[in-house]
């Protein structure tokens, strides 16, 4: 291993990877993951970069390893909505590379991120060769299209803007929270605008929703790190 300037280990290795948890790609087989090695690289991002832009000729795929990213789509006019959040173990590109299609969104890490890239013709050869793999791309895809269908419904079928924020922030619980003696402590990595991306509102929507949200003591906030007090309150608000 060698050491990245963002304070932690660069894992060369999938097969001694520590970081290995057992989602999607992380639980191949050694046969898969050996030959994943051989076809892919190992690369170091800073939060903020982009890794593909949406429209783009889809020239292979990336696993996050360490780290989030988001994955967004615009319109001609320059309005953009955040369609989810990647997060470690998952691979992005996989439908543009099996279709050979252009990418359908872009790709932008929101904290400092380990990747690893595998080119088009590599990944497509090496998924029609390892079963196991070929059958975790299809549980990812399937497990986007799960999201994808709940990010929808909370969109189009939500009352408000308070129940989709709501709706977000359980979710958010749900995948990264700690409980705590005060409540759930969650890390958060977007601002108050990109969290308007995901949801379809307004930056100073959520500002305002937050603020009203801490208020009545549902959560309090200092500096990155939310702690939801009362998830009972934010169920209520949520009518789906």
């Amino acid at each position: 291993m060698r050491s990245s300037p963002y304070g932690f280990e660069i894992v060369e290795n999938c097969s001694n990877c520590s970081l290995r948890d057992g989602t999607f790609f992380c639980s191949l087989g050694s046969a898969a993951l050996k030959a994943f090695d051989q076809a892919s690289v190992a690369s170091v991002y800073p939060g903020g970069s982009v890794l593909y832009v949406e429209g783009q000729t889809a020239r292979g795929v990336f696993m996050i390893c360490r780290g989030k990213a988001k994955l967004s789509i615009a319109s001609r006019d320059g309005k953009s909505l955040i369609t989810r959040v990647a997060h470690a173990g998952e691979l992005l590109g996989v439908g543009s590379a099996i279709l050979d299609a252009p990418y359908q969104a872009t790709v932008e890490t929101i904290e400092p991120c380990q990747i690893r890239h595998v080119k088009r013709e590599e990944f497509v050869k090496f998924i029609r060769e390892h079963a196991d793999a070929c059958y975790r791309v299809t549980e990812q895809l399937s497990h986007e299209c799960h999201n994808a269908n709940d990010h929808i419904r909370s969109l189009g079928l939500s009352h408000s803007a308070s129940e989709k924020l709501a709706h977000l922030i359980l979710a958010w619980c749900e995948e990264s929270g700690k409980e705590g003696s005060t409540g759930t402590r969650l890390k958060m990595m977007m601002t108050h605008h990109e969290v308007s991306q995901l949801i379809g509102t307004s930056r100073e929507t959520v500002t305002r929703i937050l603020g009203e949200m801490r208020e009545r003591g549902i959560l309090s906030i200092r500096g990155s790190t939310m702690v939801v007090h009362n998830k009972a309150a934010l169920e209520a608000m949520v009518l789906l």
